[in-house]
């Protein structure tokens, strides 16, 4: 069914809005028909087993792969008419970086803030307050004059993820954030998501199948299966059908990978 049945004529535009989007990659079908939409606040979680084009499905979102079917609005316009791109904040699954790049933590992190103010324009004092409480949320307020080429695979994705958070986006997606990041450092990005969600009406979509830190948070569970929308609803629906987001022998990666 088109979203625009599903809303009701008048609705406010949606942070993301996903609809009818069908892709492939060459004659494979990855999405078929996918519909989805994050209003501003909400906390959402995309999942499913292996191979169920979680990834494909944001590169779509974002413009960065072309549907071949279906429409895509990102905070009401199209991802190319999105003049403001800082205004969306995107943490890939595995952010690439030269082995000998010098730029410093603090100025990766920084870099969040130009994407927001242009190039052109000199730094202002908030721009370092935001580049210091994103350096706290992901705990590297130490490291931060360290190349970022010198630090753990984990910590160079918390410091792309404070990158993302100095921008203040109005929608973060992040595609397996916390795959290698501690469990300490977790528990403070969570807390931080909530924050910008509940505080600042920021839409995130978090892609991930480790759901259980973020399991009491989140406002819906997405579950792609297959390049279909299999499940689209709050937590405690699954929880009813006995899938669990936290940690035991129902666990959310167990389940998933079942259905692949």
């Amino acid at each position: 069914m088109p979203l625009s049945e599903i809303r009701g004529a008048g609705a406010a535009p949606e942070a993301m809005c996903l609809d009818g989007i069908s892709f492939s990659y060459g004659r494979h079908l990855v999405l078929d028909g996918i519909s989805l939409a994050i209003g501003a606040g909400e906390f959402v979680a995309l999942t499913g087993p292996n191979g169920s084009g979680k990834s494909s499905l944001v590169r779509v979102a974002l413009g960065l792969s072309a549907p071949q079917a279906g429409t895509v609005r990102l905070l009401g316009h199209s991802p190319a008419a999105l003049g403001q791109r800082w205004r969306v904040g995107y943490v890939p699954q595995r952010a690439m970086l030269a082995d000998h790049l010098p730029a410093t933590v603090e100025e990766v992190v920084a870099s969040g803030c130009v994407a927001r103010r242009g190039w052109y324009r000199r730094p202002r004092p908030q721009d370092a307050a935001r580049v210091d409480a994103a350096l706290d949320v992901v705990a590297l307020d130490d490291h931060r004059h360290v190349p970022v080429a010198e630090l753990s695979g984990g910590q160079q994705q918390r410091a792309f993820i404070a990158r993302a958070l100095a921008s203040e986006p109005e929608l973060l997606v992040l595609d397996e954030p916390i795959a290698g990041v501690d469990v300490e450092s977790q528990g403070r990005f969570r807390d931080a998501l909530v924050t910008r969600c509940r505080t600042d009406g920021v839409a995130v979509l978090l892609v991930s199948h480790e759901l259980g830190a973020v399991a009491e948070d989140l406002d819906r569970v997405v579950l792609l299966r297959g390049g279909h929308l299999a499940f689209d609803g709050p937590p405690a629906k699954l929880t009813a059908e006995g899938v669990s987001l936290g940690v035991h022998h129902m666990d959310l990666p167990v389940w998933l990978e079942g259905l692949g």
